[in-house]
């Protein structure tokens, strides 16, 4: 097998119009840093602090350097050439971080897939981003990643490398990988696409957004000023380490940058996690609210010490006020501050200050990181909301995108003719300039953090044989934010709920598109002309569940 030519690849670009470009830059937003020049000097610099933590081992600044070196000659000497995509796929494991280093060492550019997505995701990124090469670890959370690979293999044949880190079966082992480190490139252009980063994926499979060296770095470097990142600083990644919001706000990047400590944290669950930060001593967290809930009850009777633990963030899904007090309350227990953050993987993020007074930061998701990510608040028409009112968040800054990798249709729909990016979410802006958000514009479930397209599940359960049609909904829930809810026409007898979640499952879904609940229905409402409005219909449906769960009798 060879991998797809470069000529042959739709190329990788985000352009921002020359005036932005020099507002950017003259503001030192972009000051034209590289990942493989800061990395390389950080490792200079802070060669035998400990640079990286889990559960197998650790890296000192110059090992994680010589390990990222080792893994990125090694990929170019498997025949990988700069600017070829890789799908990296690894849960919260020593690996992931050296690995991601060599692949930006080597010019190469990672696509992340989270631990949860299975061969329905991994094939669409694969063919989206045109990608040559699929490296992953053995297992994950009781997952054979080398089963996906071979079913990778057999569905995009350009994907001509496979790389597992373990026991790698008939791929190459991750451990073997050597190469002159002579070969690895040494110019990079700092405008140039590093990595593919995932949409939430709101309307169908996740979209692929490119971010530049430029763009990115600004984003968790000015993160780091605001989340009082330092030196000093022990950063726990409790939460997938691909994802955007323990990546880079400030995330395990902007505690690399700043010459601290990543911990990455193999498991959420309080007790192990706790007895990491007494270990290490974890200074700054983030957690999406049902964990962080979870996180300060049980901190309030742990055997651990976790009073070195100084900020807490919450971000991934709206903290609503009555959770945020409960949450607060918790944390003064060991006197950690609360944090709220409200971003996107396609830019904008807002933060809390840590200085910032209560009421803030119960009732406000934050405001921007810069002075030059410029908001606008619409309504439907575009046209701009009195101040205080609530409408269509839209955005334009020198680290949000002005559009998505090969996606004509979603560019048409999600970006204003003047460039500004069209978030979905609906938010008042405060007198202060913090946002609150409101919710979403679209049937987009956010359970927990994961981002879940309702019209992607719709689609999967009407490949069943016993399902005539089928409506997914959010459902608030206390503890997940939102869950998801199918209502379900039956073709025929009705299937039992535990044997379609089953077949959802194994349809090679993440596990978290699964349906939470399963309700029967005889007939949905129509238009007049007899079709199904699906999002009127999906409003109807979650308004008619809340409806009766009211009307329920407490018991």
């Amino acid at each position: 097998m060879t991998s797809l030519a470069s000529q042959d690849r739709l190329p990788l670009s985000q352009i921002w119009p020359e005036s932005l470009v020099e507002r950017y830059r003259g503001a030192g937003h972009w000051r034209g840093e590289t990942f493989p020049a800061f990395l390389r000097e950080r490792a200079r610099d802070f060669c035998d602090q400990i640079a990286v933590v889990a559960d197998t081992g650790r890296y000192t600044y110059a090992e994680l350097d010589k390990e990222a070196e080792r893994i990125g000659a090694g990929l170019l000497a498997q025949g990988l050439t700069p600017g070829d995509r890789v799908i990296v796929q690894f849960g919260n494991v020593l690996e992931f971080i050296p690995l991601v280093c060599g692949l930006f060492y080597a010019g190469l550019i990672p696509v992340y897939a989270l631990p949860a997505h299975r061969i329905t995701e991994v094939t669409h990124f694969a063919r989206k981003a045109e990608a040559s090469a699929y490296i992953a670890g053995q297992s994950y959370g009781g997952f054979d990643y080398r089963t996906l690979a071979r079913d990778l293999v057999a569905a995009v044949p350009q994907v001509a490398q496979v790389v597992i880190a373990g026991d790698a079966s008939e791929f190459t082992p991750l451990s073997s990988l050597q190469g002159d480190v002579a070969s690895l490139p040494q110019d990079f252009d700092p405008q140039a696409v590093a990595f593919l980063q995932l949409s939430g994926g709101s309307t169908g499979l996740s979209k692929l957004i490119p971010r530049t060296h430029d763009d990115y770095i600004y984003s968790f470097r000015a993160s780091n000023a605001l989340c009082g990142i330092t030196q000093d600083s022990v950063y726990m990644t409790a939460l997938p380490a691909a994802h955007n919001f323990p990546m880079s706000s400030p995330g395990w990047l902007g505690a690399l940058y700043a010459g601290g400590r990543v911990v990455l944290s193999p498991s959420v669950e309080p007790g192990a996690a706790f007895a990491l930060i007494e270990q290490e001593r974890v200074t700054c967290v983030g957690l999406v609210p049902p964990l962080a809930l979870l996180w300060a009850d049980a901190a309030a009777d742990t055997p651990y010490d976790i009073s070195s633990l100084r900020v807490m963030q919450v971000g991934g899904a709206k903290l609503v006020p009555e959770a945020a007090k409960r949450l607060m309350k918790g944390l003064n227990v060991v006197g950690c501050q609360l944090q709220q953050v409200f971003g996107m993987a396609e830019g904008l993020v807002n933060y809390t200050r840590l200085e910032d007074n209560d009421e803030l930061i119960l009732n406000t998701q934050g405001c921007p990181i810069s002075a030059d990510d410029e908001i606008r608040i619409v309504d439907d028409h575009g046209q701009l909301v009195a101040e205080g009112e609530a409408g269509n968040l839209q955005v334009q800054g020198p680290y949000t995108i002005r559009g998505y990798h090969n996606d004509e249709a979603a560019n048409a729909n999600s970006f204003t003719s003047d460039g500004y990016y069209c978030t979905g979410d609906i938010v008042k802006r405060t007198a202060e300039g913090y946002l609150v958000v409101q919710g979403r514009a679209n049937d987009h479930i956010n359970r927990a953090g994961e981002k879940i397209s309702a019209e992607e599940i719709e689609d999967h359960l009407l490949g069943h044989p016993s399902v005539f049609d089928a409506a997914v909904v959010s459902i608030p829930d206390d503890y997940l934010g939102e869950r998801s809810c199918a209502f379900i026409i039956a073709r025929g007898d009705k299937p039992r709920a535990v044997e379609l979640k089953k077949w959802m499952r194994e349809q090679g879904l993440a596990d978290f598109k699964v349906p939470d609940q399963i309700v029967f229905a005889e007939a949905f409402d129509t238009t007049a002309v007899g079709k199904v409005s699906r999002r009127e219909l999906r409003a109807q449906l979650r308004q008619r569940f809340l409806d009766d769960a009211a009307a329920e009798p407490s018991k």
